[in-house]
């Protein structure tokens, strides 16, 4: 009984870490997940990850941005080290920075920006919206303009209001009995 229970947790390793991507190694962990390390193998892009990652080291690669969505299928996904990669902190970097927010906190603090200059050398986590970019929430040009009159129609409208206000008051000067 011990060989065939030997044999099936061999299997079950060999099965879990079949997917690991190739520039990384996967060790199957005892209670079901894998740790995959692709610390320090020149990763220009995320590779295609297991969807049993538990663990997951991404750190000292050439990695910039993270594609939105990129760890959702990773349901069992614990560990996250992204440290020492230079990443440009812009509104691409926004999906790794509300991961890390929700999941792993304190790793935020060791993402550091290597661009643009206004985010270089700074942790993400310490970067404001404004300094991540604009990332499309912009209105729409037409609708900017059309604001812009609506502004003026309203302050119009403001000074129209006290000038009636103003002339109704100089017109009534006799006291009321």
């Amino acid at each position: 009984m011990l060989v065939w229970r030997t044999l099936l947790l061999l299997w079950a390793m060999a099965e879990a870490t079949k997917d690991c991507p190739a520039l990384c190694t996967c060790q199957a962990l005892e209670t079901m997940g894998l740790w995959v390390d692709c610390r320090g193998r020149g990763l220009l892009a995320l590779p295609t990850l297991p969807a049993y990652t538990r663990h997951l080291l991404l750190a000292n690669n050439s990695l910039h941005t993270v594609p939105p969505g990129a760890f959702d299928h990773l349901l069992q996904l614990q560990t996250l080290d992204v440290a020492q990669n230079p990443w440009h902190c812009d509104c691409s970097l926004t999906y790794l920075r509300l991961w890390l927010e929700d999941h792993a906190p304190e790793s935020l603090r060791h993402v550091r920006c290597a661009s643009p200059g206004l985010a270089a050398h700074r942790p993400l986590g310490q970067l404001t919206g404004y300094e991540l970019g604009s990332c499309g929430w912009q209105l729409q040009e037409s609708w900017a303009y059309l604001s812009v009159w609506w502004d003026m129609v309203l302050v119009a409208v403001a000074l129209l209001g006290l000038a009636l206000l103003a002339g109704l008051l100089c017109t009534t000067t006799q006291p009321l009995d």
